[in-house]
Order: structure tokens, then sequence, then C-alpha cells
């Protein structure tokens, strides 16, 4: 396991997820009520990996959309990326994860060369670091031109008649259920308020095109709470 780059992450963010690790993928199932699965597979697709590609997954955290894109493409070369070192422990221990390189960095400073992957992935990184545009700056950095970045993120609630169901769902049941299952329910109170605190959808598009991506495009997912954004490094930049 790499050993982790100068950081511009909060240290307290790091903690909450080291604490949360053993948990983190039995309460993502519950609290996405198990489509988070199909979500990763979703994003893994939109990667379009070919064999042999080089993949690098941003906030890996226990290794899903790592293992999700092994399970597709064998072939391909997958680097987790995460900040916790609880998380990626938890996720080398999960079967197969001594197959997967683990690297311990920060999300604004990748510890890789230009170039270097074909797509870069990541799941609910965005809302965690500091300075979004940094990150997708450094995602364009390291990708080959043409390569793909795609990520999965949480998006505000919008106005309409489910929007007290999905509130309920975000400041009471979440907190309870980490508090429940995960015995920390502040770090499960953190989370519902990232996702009402976070960009909107159009938002992000923009954050992404002035980072240098072009071809973006994004989808909506349960009910508008979710999102795939995906884009394209050009051929030329």
């Amino acid at each position: 396991m790499k050993q982790l780059r100068q950081s511009h992450e909060r240290p307290d963010v790091r903690t909450m997820f080291d604490r949360v690790a053993k948990r983190y993928d039995l309460l993502n199932r519950m609290i996405t009520f198990g489509f988070d699965s199909m979500w990763r597979r979703r994003v893994i697709e939109e990667a379009d990996l070919s064999p042999g590609g080089r993949l690098l997954d941003v906030g890996a955290g226990t290794g899903d959309m790592a293992f999700t894109a092994h399970k597709k493409e064998p072939a391909a070369r997958i680097t987790a990326a995460d900040f916790s070192y609880g998380m990626m422990k938890k996720g080398r221990s999960r079967p197969g994860g001594n197959q997967i390189p683990w690297c311990c960095t920060d999300a604004l400073a990748l510890p890789f060369a230009d170039g270097t992957f074909d797509a870069v992935t990541s799941g609910y990184l965005i809302r965690n670091v500091v300075n979004p545009a940094r990150a997708f700056q450094e995602q364009l950095r390291v990708l080959k031109p043409g390569g793909r970045v795609v990520c999965l993120e949480t998006s505000p609630p919008k106005q309409n008649l489910l929007r007290p169901l999905i509130a309920l769902h975000l400041k009471v049941t979440i907190p309870f259920l980490g508090r429940l299952v995960g015995g920390n329910q502040a770090a499960y109170t953190y989370l519902p308020d990232t996702t009402r605190n976070f960009m909107r959808p159009h938002e992000m598009v923009t954050t992404m095109r002035e980072a240098g991506f072009e071809s973006i495009r994004y989808e909506l997912l349960m009910f508008g709470t979710m999102t795939i954004h995906s884009g394209r490094r050009p051929d030329t930049f």
C-alpha cells in the first residue's frame, strides 16, 4: 500500500471514515435500498474500460467500485486510491482485495504521472473534498488524452411531492441506521448534510467543464437524489 502524499483533506473527515469502515458497506446497502451496487456497475459501463486498460478509482473506500471494475474487466489494471487507511484496510481484507494495488493519497494531489490512466472513477468523493475543482483538475491531469472520467454522487433533493419523504430519510432514517448498525450517528449526520449542501447537477457540469473536460453529461437516479456524471479529456490539452 503506497504512502499518503501531502494532504489537503480535513483530518476529522479522514478519522470519521476510519471509524465507520467496518460497517460502511452494509450501511450503504441499507441506505440506498441495495441500489448502490447497480449504480456502480453503471459507472464502470460508462468508463468503457478495454482489456488491459488502466483505471484509477479515487475515493475508493473499501473498494466497491474497484471490485466492480475487476469483475467486469478482469484483464484491466485497476488502482484503488483513498485517504482513509481504515477503509482501505477493510477493502484489502475482502476476497480478492490483495489483487488490487491500493494507494493512500489525497484526491487533490494524486501521486501519478500525467496521462497514466484510461479512465478515472469515483463514488461519493467530490462532496467530501475541500476543493472539487482541484479534484477534477487532478483527475484530468492523470488521464490519457481521450480518457474518461465518471463519478457517482449525491444530489440535493428537488422541490417536488417526494421532497418531504426524502428529507425524512436524510434527517432521520440515515442517522438512526448509523447509530443502530454502525455505532456512529455523527458520521451519518454529516453524510446527509453533505448531500443537502452539495452542488446541483448542472453546477457539477460547470465545475467539470472549467477543469477542462468535454462531452460532459449526467444521469439522474433515485428520484434525482443521485447522479452519474461523465466527461472526457480532450485529445489535445
